[in-house]
């Protein structure tokens, strides 16, 4: 492996099965051995070299430049856009907090925790490592408020309910990420109200008792009200007719964030996006009159 560094373990186990890489003129085997004095033969490989990783657009590092609402010493808020993700990886080069770093080169910028890339509203990035460790014992203690503005398919019977489902995840073989409700899932308790009405959907504040993966989107599918626009728990008809009207992507935006740390209170709020507001002004809309047609 040493003399094959980044060549695929696919690439070396076909050279051994094709009998190209011999020891002592035989055919070497996987669990083949070396010892002092083998003569190794190993065919010439080449490996295609990886292109340069680009920087991230300067609009993308302007967009989340300007979605700042708070800074102090310890700590940095933005509202983020949908369709950023937190953090580079998974088929993702640039996210939020590479893009801060390039945006400010100078300085120390970490995250302290996460949002689905769909995921729009409040993300908190810590500048001092007293402020990173201080909003991360916050965050296991869980006593951070965190509160969600969504919308729930179909009409929920109590405008106030509970959600007290252990959620456990799971890593498809593809490397996406599903959760589902299990008994042995980790306890998981989502608060849910009803904010607004709109015709076959309710907008919600959801609060997070516990701060699962998922753990809103999951909980909404358990009770029977999927999010709207949600490409993994949602549900696909009217997901269909909401895209018809407008809805573009998961509606779920982190609102409102609040915590304490060091003796000093902080809260951050971020207003519902505008694609978010357009949509519900168009279901108010298209939502009546397709009732009406349906009477």
């Amino acid at each position: 492996m040493t003399l094959l560094k980044g060549v695929p373990k696919s690439m070396i186990y076909r050279l051994l099965r094709t009998g190209q890489v011999r020891v002592n003129g035989k055919r070497a085997k996987p669990d083949t051995r070396l010892v002092a004095g083998d003569m190794l033969r190993i065919p010439p490989v080449r490996v295609a070299e990886r292109p340069v990783e680009q920087g991230p657009s300067e609009s993308m590092v302007a967009q989340v430049a300007d979605a700042v609402i708070f800074e102090d010493k310890h700590f940095l808020a933005i509202d983020k856009p949908a369709g950023i993700a937190s953090h580079g990886g998974s088929g993702v080069s640039h996210g939020a907090i590479e893009l801060l770093r390039a945006a400010r080169p100078t300085e120390h910028l970490e995250l302290v925790h996460r949002l689905d890339r769909d995921t729009s509203g409040v993300l908190v990035f810590a500048k001092t490592r007293a402020g990173l460790v201080g909003l991360q014992a916050e965050i296991r203690a869980n006593t951070v408020t965190k509160q969600y503005l969504c919308l729930m398919t179909g009409h929920p019977q109590k405008a106030k309910f509970d959600v007290n489902a252990p959620l456990l995840k799971s890593v498809l073989q593809g490397g996406e990420r599903m959760v589902r409700v299990a008994d042995n899932g980790k306890p998981s308790l989502t608060f849910f109200r009803e904010m607004e009405q709109y015709p076959g959907a309710r907008l919600m504040q959801a609060t997070l008792g516990s701060g699962r993966t998922h753990q809103i989107r999951v909980h909404a599918q358990h009770v029977g009200h999927p999010l709207a626009g949600d490409p993994k728990y949602g549900d696909r008809e009217a997901n269909k007719r909401f895209k018809e009207w407008g809805l573009n992507r998961l509606f779920l935006h982190a609102g409102h964030m609040s915590f304490e740390v060091d003796g000093r209170s902080y809260s951050f709020s971020a207003p519902l996006p505008d694609d978010l507001k357009k949509f519900l002004d168009v279901l108010a809309t298209k939502g009546a009159v397709g009732r009406k047609r349906g009477d």
